[in-house]
């Protein structure tokens, strides 16, 4: 695995971690990663919006956008 990030979403820190980063470029609009344990696929759809890969909502909808915007930041993707 890579270096633990965090993230503050509403007032609450999260660690995470990106699966396989060497494999992302400014074309991906898909990845893998580790969030407090628990292994999550974020997709970006047609409108620049990051979800849940498959529609699973096991995770708020909106940290799930605010760590795939994360991502891409840190990632210049």
């Amino acid at each position: 695995m890579g270096l633990k990030l965090r993230i503050t979403f509403n007032d609450k820190d999260y660690v995470y971690e990106i699966v396989n980063s060497k494999l992302i470029n400014q074309y991906t609009n898909e990845f893998d990663v580790v969030l407090n344990g628990e292994k999550i696929a974020l997709v970006r759809d047609e409108k620049m919006v990051w979800k849940q890969k498959d529609g699973t909502t096991d995770v708020d909808p909106e940290l799930v956008q605010a760590l795939g915007r994360s991502v891409a930041l840190r990632l210049r993707m």
